[in-house]
């Protein structure tokens, strides 16, 4: 059984109109939300044996504020393909995957990481928080896959389960569209 925990990067900034894409940092709303997902996963008792993340600025920052909220540090391998990669090329990562990791996070952007999901996840009764994946994947939401594989090269399209999904704003309304 492998499981793969999916975080897109908080809420950034646009205030500096000369900053490159990748160097975009967080705003306030997403440095709260950040703090506050990393609160839930501990109170939900996740655990990872492998981070790989984007190494754009708000990947960066968000990973230090759900720290701050979990509790504990998460040491992720920088990978730039993630940085804005489709979910053909996460499948692709997802594969290179270490066999002795069972849990994984994979922080990243929009939209490859909805469209991952929705690759992973089959459209199925039986898979209910996909329409809410297929609606929107906010930023800082998390997507907890499982797979009934042994090797993270099993990994194929509708073998996933989809056991979590978690929005800020389902933690925090004021943390919803449009809100503080």
């Amino acid at each position: 059984m492998k499981t793969l925990t999916l975080l897109r990067h908080a809420k950034s900034g646009w205030d500096d109109p000369v900053l490159r894409d990748f160097d975009r940092p967080l705003n306030g709303k997403g440095k709260r939300a950040a703090q506050l997902v990393g609160r839930n996963w501990r109170s939900l008792g996740l655990a990872f044996d492998h981070v790989v993340a984007s190494p754009a600025v708000r990947v960066i920052e968000t990973i230090e504020q759900v720290a701050a909220g979990y509790g504990d540090a998460l040491a992720p391998a920088w990978d730039r393909r993630i940085y804005l990669a489709s979910a053909t090329t996460l499948l692709d990562l997802v594969h290179e995957l270490p066999a002795g990791a069972d849990h994984v996070l994979l922080v990243g952007h929009n939209p490859g990481l909805e469209d991952l999901v929705l690759m992973l996840v089959p459209d199925s009764d039986e898979q209910p928080l996909r329409d809410d994946v297929e609606a929107k994947f906010p930023t800082a939401s998390t997507a907890q896959l499982r797979f009934d594989v042994s090797d993270w090269h099993e990994v194929a399209a509708g073998s996933a389960t989809l056991t979590l999904f978690v929005r800020p704003r389902d933690l925090d309304p004021s943390l919803g569209p449009d809100q503080g």
